[in-house]
């Protein structure tokens, strides 16, 4: 009888299976809840200190005793006009455009996967430019409150043309055709933009002083105008948040999932429209918010977009808010905007957050 050796897969031992405890797995996560929490309530309070700071600091130098008088309408009338006609509406509308600039930065990245993708990118910028100048050459529109709605106007047509050359030339909106359809629309409508102001020079003053983006002399009926826009595209934020995870995973395992790759797409352009429209018709383009705040939410909260969100949110308030009590202490009795601090501030930020490709990647 001829014995036939067992083969080497039997004789050799079978490897070993690590179990997992739930029990573990259940402490991991309620850790990471934690931490994600304690991050949104440490960004909340320090937003808070940044708001009060907008409200006690300024290029005009009253004493914090005079603005607490201002604020409680038990002082004179020129600490109300301060506080309640300067401070508290650019409070108020930097802490609203920061948050809208972070959320739709987040919602752009994350659409396009590409980590330098901004809100610009859809000629919302460009076309609010556009239609400011053309409210002051052809209407002769100078005032604030009648500019945030041609301002508004202008963004939100730009956008649609943007998606509707995009699903035209390709039948979906991919975020490929989308990036090089806004950088078109992006470059029509800016050079229109320098033909008018360069033959009028109402025209380029007004834009001159829209374009730099600031908080200055905004009041809250420009908060007013726009806040509805605001809160839609918040909306829109939020009902995007399951499906924007599930396309990070790529298009093939989203539909594998049962998403509308379509639908999604357009709830999430929806909303990112709405709040780079109405951030920028409030203050005016203001760069480096949308590009860069997603990174650091990304960084604090992870890549989940159900806890980015609200961080970003926080973090692009706070940001622009800060940027704007700098501004003002750092121009005298006059004040340097906000939107020129940022670029000056911005740029280095950005640079050392993309030297950790951990932040980058997407």
């Amino acid at each position: 009888m001829i014995s036939v050796p067992a083969p080497s897969s039997a004789l050799a031992p079978a490897p070993e299976t690590r179990v997992v405890n739930p029990t573990d797995a259940l402490g991991i996560h309620r850790d990471a809840v934690r931490r994600r929490v304690l991050v949104i309530v440490g960004l909340v309070v320090m937003l808070a200190l940044i708001a009060v700071a907008s409200m006690l600091l300024g290029s005009n130098r009253i004493g914090i005793d005079r603005v607490l008088a201002g604020l409680t309408r038990t002082g004179s009338g020129t600490d109300e006009a301060i506080v309640w006609g300067s401070r508290i509406p650019r409070t108020c509308i930097g802490a609203a455009v920061g948050a809208a600039l972070g959320i739709a930065g987040l919602l752009m990245q994350g659409h396009t996967r590409n980590p330098l993708a901004d809100p610009g990118l859809f000629g919302v910028s460009s076309g609010a430019g556009l239609a400011v100048v053309i409210g002051v050459y052809v209407f002769g529109v100078t005032g604030t409150g009648a500019t945030v709605w041609f301002a508004l106007v202008g963004a939100l047509v730009a956008s649609v043309v943007v998606f509707s050359v995009t699903i035209a030339g390709s039948g979906t909106a991919s975020p490929v055709p989308l990036a090089l359809a806004g950088a078109a629309v992006s470059a029509l409508l800016g050079a229109l933009t320098s033909f008018v102001v360069l033959t009028d020079q109402d025209s380029l003053d007004a834009y001159r002083l829209w374009v730099v983006g600031s908080l200055a002399a905004r009041q809250l009926d420009v908060l007013g105008a726009v806040w509805p826009f605001l809160v839609a595209g918040l909306v829109l934020a939020v009902l995007n948040v399951r499906a924007l995870d599930a396309l990070g995973l790529g298009t093939d395992l989203a539909k594998g999932l049962g998403e509308n790759v379509l639908v999604a797409r357009l709830v999430g352009l929806g909303g990112i429209t709405l709040l780079a429209a109405g951030a920028t018709a409030a203050a005016g383009p203001i760069g480096f918010v949308g590009l860069t705040v997603p990174h650091v939410a990304r960084a604090l909260a992870g890549t989940g977009h159900r806890w980015a969100l609200p961080v970003s949110a926080l973090v692009g308030a706070a940001l622009v808010l800060l940027a704007d009590v700098v501004g003002r202490l750092i121009g005298g009795f006059s004040e340097v905007e906000v939107g020129i601090v940022l670029a000056v501030i911005g740029g280095p930020v950005f640079v050392a957050v993309a030297r950790r490709r951990s932040l980058v990647s997407l």
